[in-house]
């Protein structure tokens, strides 16, 4: 047996570029299991510096200099960034105010005449004592969500002064990192053997994957989130820019994230039009948004960049969510598809080409 696990062993760690890529990995891992918290402005800025160097390619590639598509880059970024704190935010905290103090009691309010309704209505299915739970529940519910919002108001300053400080230190990482990107990477390749053929294929895999991944997310979120947007104010959906927002977050997460923002968009469908064509209405558009992204938006730019069943997306969304939350569902797919690359190229010894022969000299 041991004879057996040693030649598996040389069989797929005898090269030294995957013992050193396999420390990489566990060092990084635990970088951001124990301080990814901390890093958060730094995992952020690289995100963005990813998304705006696409559009520092396109200008080189209509012959503007470097430090000119940077510039052209970095102010169309704060630009967007000042739109972003100023117009979308104030607008969606508003709306998300508002709905938690108008809209949520009266939901659970309407929500427990239902409730008292069926026991009368299905008396073979629901029983007085399961409604009553639900009941308590509910109420239970909106207390602590009232605790909470109170709770929030009163310790908000170290959040607004941490929020402050984020707003600074993102957008000047993001310069540094386009300006001195070259340096960087020849500083961290430095640490790597100058031989590294597997190194490289990994590195080029993953510099493709997550580029192309984060770019086409965001366009996705831009045109979803925006075009729900603008479909629920010409309806004349009340939290149309609330809702549109979690409709743009939602395609981060795939298949799950569809399926539970239907909820928050079909309650107050139904709480301001009741059962009736304009709630029907809104239920078709919504579906219509969800259709053309999944069937057209998503291959249009995910086409090279994902190749992944279903389960293994849904399963490294779980995987990778747990472990790192938030960044843990974003990068997801292209770590996923980092893990793929390199089963599919991990260096490994010739297996003799008799198997009996193998195993009779491993014992």
């Amino acid at each position: 047996m041991y004879k057996l696990v040693s030649e598996w062993y040389k069989q797929y760690f005898s090269d030294e570029e995957a013992v050193i890529l396999i420390l990489l990995l566990v060092v990084g891992f635990t970088i951001i299991l124990t301080m990814g918290k901390f890093l958060a402005p730094v995992l952020t800025s690289i995100v963005l510096a990813y998304l705006l160097q696409g559009v520092i390619n396109v200008l080189q590639g209509k012959g503007v200099p470097n430090m000119a598509a940077i510039g052209i880059a970095y102010t169309l970024f704060l630009g967007l960034l000042g739109g972003f704190m100023f117009g979308l935010v104030p607008l969606t905290v508003s709306q998300a105010d508002r709905f938690l103090e108008e809209q949520l009691p009266i939901m659970i309010v309407e929500g427990n005449k239902m409730l008292k309704v069926l026991p009368q209505t299905y008396p073979d299915l629901v029983s007085q004592e399961r409604v009553d739970e639900i009941s308590l529940l509910l109420s239970s519910t909106m207390s602590d969500a009232v605790e909470t919002i109170v709770s929030f108001s009163v310790t908000s300053l170290p959040l607004i002064i941490g929020l402050l400080i984020f707003v600074v230190l993102v957008p000047l990482l993001v310069f540094f990192f386009l300006k001195d990107k070259d340096e960087m990477t020849q500083w961290a390749l430095s640490f790597l053997p100058d031989e590294r053929p597997f190194i490289d294929t990994v590195i080029s895999e993953m510099n493709v994957q997550i580029s192309n991944y984060v770019r086409g997310k965001a366009i996705e979120i831009l045109i979803v989130g925006g075009v729900t947007y603008i479909a629920l104010m010409i309806m004349g959906v009340q939290y149309a820019a609330l809702l549109g927002l979690l409709v743009g977050l939602s395609v981060v997460i795939p298949y799950i994230g569809a399926t539970i923002v239907t909820i928050p968009v079909a309650l107050v469908a139904y709480f301001q039009f009741g059962w009736g064509s304009e709630f029907a209405w809104v239920m078709i558009v919504y579906a219509l948004i969800q259709a053309i992204d999944g069937n057209v938006l998503v291959p249009l730019l995910f086409s090279e960049a994902v190749n992944l069943h279903p389960v293994a997306i849904i399963t490294a969304v779980l995987v990778f969510g747990g472990l790192w939350g938030v960044w843990g569902v974003f990068f997801a797919i292209p770590l996923a598809t980092l893990v793929k690359a390199m089963m599919s190229s991990w260096p490994r010894l010739e297996e003799p080409s008799n198997k009996a022969e193998w195993l009779d000299s491993v014992e």
